[in-house]
């Protein structure tokens, strides 16, 4: 019998969470599930060190509760490293880095087919980052439409169009030149090859390696295929930054000051930017009070005249008997 055992989904992240959380002392805003969704692909080691990092951070900062906010940051430790501050950038580098990552947001917040912005921040992280837009999803997704993927490739190169000079969009160009390779080879959503598998996958579950099912020829002809991908959405990120311009300098020069602002403080300046109104906070449907229903004054004086005639009444038999 051959076991395969994966990387656990959502509801698999929720419960390895909830087994290394039972002994450590959480606060009502603790939300395991938001945790689960910003967790993506993470494994039950990873997990479980992003409890015990909660769990320190919230004991150097003095407090016996961990809160959302402590296991946030440390998805990050985990995900991306430790904040890295004795690491001085200059204020050129500062600005570059900051117009990168807002790059990254704005294009994210201007299409439909994106996941939402968590946090943007230009602190220097222990394991490269000198900075990074964490984006956390609505729901899990096990599968990806065209759209979303061209989406996702706009957005991966929407950091070097921000600030084209810059060497720190080299991981944002693999990223992006792996999803474009995936869609013409395996997914055959590229006109040219149409429906032919290219690559294939050799084991999946060890180094996951994409092995060509194709001449040198036609393997010329995919390079070529992937680079008219890799420019088209890196033209359509340009053109998105280039219209909503001041947008963006004024997002780059608060994170500038700031050094990390959340997706709530990002979406109120580009929604003010952009002239688009607050959204109104919805209310709760059916709140827990009591609730006095008053009556209409004629029916209530209607209801004392019938109940005063009934006493009236019982009071006249009580007399005959």
């Amino acid at each position: 019998r051959r076991i395969i055992v994966d990387k656990p989904d959502l509801k698999g992240r929720i419960d390895v969470l909830k087994v290394h959380a039972k002994d450590v002392k959480m606060d009502e805003t603790v939300n395991l599930e938001e945790i689960a969704l910003a967790t993506s692909g993470a494994v039950g080691s990873d997990l479980a060190n992003m409890i015990n990092e909660a769990a320190i951070n919230a004991v150097k900062e003095g407090r016996e509760y961990v809160c959302q906010k402590d296991l946030f940051e440390a998805v990050e430790v985990v995900l991306v490293g430790k904040e890295k501050k004795d690491r001085i950038m200059s204020q050129k580098e500062r600005r570059i880095v900051s117009y990168h990552e807002v790059g990254h947001a704005l294009v994210t917040a201007l299409q439909k087919d994106a996941e939402p912005v968590q946090k943007i921040t230009i602190v220097p992280r222990t394991m490269g980052a000198l900075g990074y837009v964490m984006q956390t999803p609505e729901e899990e997704k096990f599968l990806n439409t065209k759209a979303e993927l061209e989406a996702m490739l706009v957005t991966a190169l929407a950091g070097r169009a921000a600030e084209e000079l810059t060497t720190g969009a080299s991981n944002d160009i693999e990223q992006a030149t792996k999803i474009a390779r995936a869609m013409v080879t395996q997914y055959g959503m590229s006109e040219k090859f149409g429906l032919i598998g290219l690559e294939s996958i050799q084991n999946r579950y060890l180094d996951g390696r994409a092995v060509m099912n194709c001449g040198e020829a036609t393997a010329a002809e995919i390079d070529q295929e992937v680079m008219k991908m890799l420019k088209g959405a890196y033209a359509e990120a340009k053109r998105m930054l280039s219209e909503h311009r001041e947008t963006m300098d004024q997002i780059a020069g608060f994170l500038i000051e700031k050094e990390t602002i959340t997706g709530k403080e990002f979406m109120k300046i580009y929604r003010r930017c952009e002239g688009i109104p607050e959204p109104e906070e919805k209310k709760e449907e059916n709140p827990v009070k009591e609730q006095t229903i008053e009556m209409p004054k004629k029916e209530a004086d209607t209801e004392a005249a019938q109940q005063e005639e009934k006493e009236t009444q019982k009071k006249v038999e009580r007399d005959e008997d």
